[in-house]
This record gives structure tokens, sequence and C-alpha cells, in this order.
């Protein structure tokens, strides 16, 4: 009886553990960005002098969540932005506004106004 007991604390305690370990992983590999006004300046500054044109396109309205199509061209995070793993980003400006997407999946993170 002891030793399936035994068994028992030790199984619950192993999966705890493991759903613990899981759980602290998954946190570390997600990077919460910050992205200010300041960084929104950056962008269309950076845009102007590297001549980069606006995407006009009224039907076009980037949101949080949204993937951009692949007609949209998206550029290198200028050296100015100092983001963590800004090797993840692009941006592009549509509407006159600056859009940071994720590289690989083109989808909008964060706009600005």
């Amino acid at each position: 009886m002891r030793q399936t007991l035994l068994s028992i604390v030790t199984a619950a305690a192993l999966a705890t553990g493991a759903s613990i370990a899981m759980a602290q992983s998954t946190a570390s590999t997600n990077t919460t960005t910050t992205w200010t006004n300041d960084h929104g300046t950056m962008f269309r500054e950076h845009s102007k002098t590297q001549s980069y044109s606006s995407i006009n396109d009224p039907a076009l309205n980037p949101s949080v969540g949204v993937v951009l199509p692949n007609t949209v061209t998206v550029h290198p995070l200028p050296p100015t932005v100092k983001v963590p793993s800004a090797e993840n980003y692009s941006y592009a400006i549509i509407n006159q506004n600056p859009v940071v997407v994720e590289r690989e999946s083109r989808k909008v993170i964060h706009t600005w106004d």
C-alpha cells in the first residue's frame, strides 16, 4: 500500500514539475516587445531617408493580428530601433502610418496612427 501511494505521489510531483518547466520555457520564448511613439517616428524618418514609399490603399486597414498581403513590401527594422529579437520583425508604411509585422508570418503586431 505504501509503495502504491509513494508511486502516485511521485508521479504527481513529476507531472507538476514537467508542467511548470513547460510553462517556464514557453514564457521565455515569447518576447513581449513594447513599441513606443519614438519607434513610430523612427520608422517614418527611416522610410523617408531610404525612399520607401507608403502603400496608399484606403481598403487596406491593417490592425493587430491581420496578416499583410504579399503585395505589401516590408522592410527590415532600422538599426536605430533597439528591441529584443529585432531580426524577427519588419515594418511597412501603410496609408502614411508605420506598421510592425512578424517577419515570417507578416502578421501585424503594432500600428501607429
